[in-house]
């Protein structure tokens, strides 16, 4: 998985940034070395991102199979930016408590090149339809830091990620739409180093995959890639820009989802 090795790849270069020397640990300590920006007990970050979104959503009702439907080739969705908040809850050195809220909608018309069937009722060729998503992602999070150093840390993430999806299809002869809500608990790790003293870069990934082999009827992964980079004019004030892939599939009987948004985001942060 190439998110996987990119993400083990940063954490490798981060490790090595690290002052190492077991000896020190034994003599006198150095003067500290501090990095500008790790001093704080709430962080909160304003992002804007634009990505790019791969969509495809299939929603069955009376017994009708539906179609899997492309939002950007067959609905003609395209690609805009969206507002991002982060907070960030630091009780102590090693431990973080995060939050993050994500709104995402999507508006567009477009005339189909092919008949689509979406929650039992089909929509045929040539006729003007509207299309709506919205898809609001939350992040709870609690990360532990349990390598720390005064240039970067390697941490674990627990995260509960919820989900909520809307898509509504209308023309004039019918309106439909599909919903689908669910918590999703995610593991990951989060490396930091600092290339200089107030210019870091971080890379974290976080991830859930149901076991195909519980139940073929329901099946779930979420797979969220984050590398970024930040520049600390004080303790206090920092912009931020990288680089995030968030993945989502859901499969719940015959109703199927596949999210995928990629692309660079930038923003600022403050913290006290």
């Amino acid at each position: 998985m190439r998110m996987t090795a990119a993400a083990l790849g940063v954490f490798s270069l981060v490790f090595t940034a690290f002052p190492s020397s077991v000896s020190a640990q034994y003599s006198t300590p150095p003067p500290s070395d501090r990095a500008t920006g790790e001093t704080y007990h709430v962080e909160i970050g304003g992002m804007f991102w634009r990505p790019s979104p791969d969509i495809a959503i299939t929603s069955e009702s009376l017994g009708i199979i539906g179609s899997t439907i492309d939002f950007v080739t067959d609905l003609g969705i395209e690609k805009r930016s969206f507002r991002q908040v982060k907070v960030v809850l630091r009780p102590s050195t090693r431990t973080k408590f995060r939050f993050e809220y994500t709104p995402i909608t999507y508006e567009s018309r477009a005339t189909l090149r092919r008949p689509v069937i979406f929650n039992g009722i089909s929509y045929p060729i040539a006729l003007p339809v509207d299309t709506e998503l919205e898809w609001k992602a939350y992040r709870f999070g609690f990360e532990y830091d349990f390598l720390y150093r005064e240039r970067g840390f390697i941490g674990l993430l627990l995260e509960a990620k919820y989900t909520h999806v809307e898509a509504t299809l209308a023309n004039v002869i019918d309106t439909e739409f599909v919903r689908a809500r669910a918590p999703i608990p995610a593991i990951g790790f989060i490396g930091r180093g600092y290339v200089v003293q107030n210019v870091s870069i971080t890379g974290e990934f976080s991830f859930f995959k149901l076991p195909e082999s519980i139940n073929e009827d329901y099946r779930a992964k979420y797979y969220d890639f984050d590398l970024y980079g930040t520049i600390n004019f004080t303790d206090n004030f920092a912009a931020q820009g990288g680089y995030r892939s968030l993945d989502v599939f859901y499969r719940v009987d015959s109703d199927e989802g596949e999210l995928t948004l990629k692309g660079l985001y930038f923003g600022g942060v403050v913290r006290f």
